[in-house]
């Protein structure tokens, strides 16, 4: 399937990371249309079904990771969703390099800890300045990784690949 019919569906995907990295949760909304979208596109591929089983595996895959509390929900039920978008055969392709973005992200979050300085006393205007604000705080007392931002580009390496 072309990479264009994706499109809405890969938008939605960067809308739910930068969601998450706004305000550490992912739209029920999105994970859903993802999934709709990444159903639509197995059915026209003929593997509905494969697609469906692969979808369930990581999603189970995924529950077992949030019932250890190393994964957020909003993570589990998104990364689920795009499984449906990639092709059944490059489900553990999407797992890897989600696995491996992750990995990355999270080097860059301790490498940056250090480097960041003390927040300013003045308070920045307008929704990016503050969304940076609220980042920085985050990633200097360690805390919790925006994991949407590496479902997206494990999905868009998988796709593109």
């Amino acid at each position: 399937m072309a990479l264009l019919a994706l499109a809405p569906a890969l938008a939605l995907l960067l809308a739910a990371a930068l969601h998450d990295i706004a305000a550490r949760t992912i739209p029920n909304a999105a994970s859903l249309a993802i999934a709709l979208a990444g159903l639509a596109a197995r059915a026209l591929a003929e593997e509905a079904l494969p697609g469906l089983a692969a979808a369930l595996a990581v999603f189970l895959l995924a529950w077992l990771a949030w019932r250890c509390r190393v994964m957020g929900g909003g993570d589990v039920k998104l990364l689920a969703a795009c499984a449906l978008l990639v092709p059944p055969a490059a489900v553990p392709s999407l797992v890897l390099a989600t696995a491996i973005a992750g990995g990355l992200l999270g080097l860059a979050y301790l490498a940056l800890r250090p480097l960041l300085p003390a927040p300013a006393a003045a308070r920045p205007g307008g929704l990016p300045g503050r969304a940076l604000r609220a980042e920085a705080w985050r990633i200097r007392r360690g805390g919790p990784l925006p994991y949407a931002v590496a479902i997206a580009l494990g999905t868009f390496f998988t796709l593109l690949v």
